[in-house]
């Protein structure tokens, strides 16, 4: 969400001749998008913010700007607590940060904006941001109802409210037009898309995804098991575009912490509902979150969890240590469960999910997976007489979310010839994270680019 945000902000404030550039000694504008759903993403924005502190005496007219969730959290102690930032934004303040710019650059004024609004933020229209990926995320909802305990999007993110489905739409058919192929729909709780406003559901709304001519892929995270429904359960077997990878956060499998976390679902309903798409999808991919140590979490209850891992064997999990957060009710409860006992937990569940990892991608060992190339693996180098190839490693995911590095032969120059491309390619080896292969073809796809007569392959 943070990277659609910083589209955003890019995109509103390019009319006032921003634009990005790679180096914060040579900016005269610095925004820290902040995140807050964990202690520790607040703790590195704040290490970050004070390592700016440098810049801004070098360069006393440069302006920094906080946005985001811990921006919205603790809005002007930021600015009594450091003196060189000049804005704080919230979340629902993107569309007055251009003026809040002007402002501060025309009078050298300090300025904090956390004003919620019932209203969801549409951006006038206008050319999309053009980064050259081919896979884009795409906001449909904002906020939350549920407050989970543990939790502060609602206080932060504010209440839950949908996009009008057309505007979501033409959003997509205008980043279609700049060449991306996948889009991932977001929402702190996709499923219950549209149900308070009376728009169409969420499984309506992919269906219209679906018929864009020119995507390839959709994708969508997040979900609450509890508002999982059949029609959607079945969108996965239905819609040809819809990848079959699920994020479906759990949190614990035991259900008197499912029920000190206010999660109004319990396991056996998580159970029943990761069973029905597995019916529906045989081989979809299941990934989760769960979070151990909550306040009062016994060595029984974390036991039930790691018994709902081995039940339901996830393609992959993120695991966290629970941690207070301002406002969060969970904050307040007694119990708290010691560091020690919490990182102890967390390295027990990563070592089962590690079979499990390990498990699910020997599995793939030597199938044919489809991949959309999404640009070069993090060892991009030319890799020379690796498995009898020389060539570039390159990186895709397939319709499951497995990443897959391979490298083509063709491509020793590095010019990015493949990016976009949809690539059959054969499992050769399984790591615990990714997967690598050998490619069996290319598959071109003909993407008209906004503003070109021609055709790229």
């Amino acid at each position: 969400m943070n990277v659609y945000d910083s589209e955003q902000i890019l995109r509103v404030l390019s009319p006032l001749g921003y634009e990005i550039t790679s180096f914060p000694g040579a900016a005269d504008l610095i925004i820290v998008n902040t995140c807050a759903i964990r202690g520790k993403a607040e703790q590195k924005a704040f290490s970050f913010i004070g390592r700016l502190a440098g810049l801004k005496r070098k360069k006393p007219e440069l302006i920094i700007g906080v946005g985001g969730c811990v921006a919205q959290q603790e809005g002007r102690k930021i600015l009594e607590k450091i003196h060189y930032i000049d804005l704080v934004f919230g979340t629902q303040a993107l569309n007055r940060l251009p003026g809040h710019v002007m402002d501060i650059a025309v009078r050298r004024c300090r300025i904090a904006d956390i004003e919620m609004s019932p209203e969801i933020i549409e951006f006038s229209p206008g050319a999309p941001v053009v980064n050259g990926n081919i896979t884009r995320f795409v906001t449909v909802m904002r906020g939350c109802d549920n407050y989970c305990t543990y939790c502060v999007v609602p206080f932060v993110r504010g209440r839950e409210i949908s996009r009008e489905p057309e505007n979501i739409i033409n959003e997509i058919r205008g980043l279609v037009e700049t060449g991306v192929q996948e889009v991932t729909l977001l929402g702190q709780n996709v499923n219950s898309y549209g149900k308070k406003e009376g728009l169409c559901s969420f499984s309506a709304l992919l269906k219209l995804v679906n018929e864009i001519e020119g995507l390839f892929r959709i994708r969508f995270t997040t979900s609450n098991p509890k508002d999982l429904s059949e029609e959607l359960i079945f969108a996965f077997r239905d819609l040809e575009k819809l990848c079959g990878h699920i994020h479906l956060p759990v949190q614990s499998g035991s259900n008197s912490v499912l029920k000190r976390m206010n999660r109004k679902y319990t396991r056996e309903l998580y159970l029943d509902k990761t069973d029905k798409l597995r019916k529906a999808l045989p081989g979809i991919a299941i990934s989760s979150d769960v979070i151990v140590g909550f306040p009062g979490e016994t060595d029984k209850d974390f036991e039930e969890t790691l018994d709902l891992v081995r039940k339901v064997e996830f393609d992959s999990l993120f695991t966290f240590e629970y941690s207070d957060r301002t406002n969060a009710p969970a904050a307040q409860f007694s119990g708290k469960i010691p560091g020690n006992e919490k990182n102890k937990r967390l390295r027990m569940l990563l070592e089962l999910q590690e079979y499990y990892n390990a498990k699910n991608n020997r599995a793939l060992v030597g199938t044919t997976e489809l991949i959309l190339v999404d640009g070069f693996s993090k060892k991009h180098n030319p890799v020379n007489g690796q498995d009898g190839f020389s060539g570039v490693q390159w990186t895709g995911r397939t319709s499951t979310n497995k990443i897959v590095n391979f490298v083509d032969a063709d491509t020793l120059s590095g010019d990015g010839n493949l990016l976009g491309k949809r690539i059959d390619v054969m499992i050769e080896k399984a790591f615990l994270h990714s997967l690598w292969g050998r490619p069996v073809n290319v598959k071109p796809m003909p993407l008209k680019m906004k503003g070109e007569e021609s055709y790229a392959a």
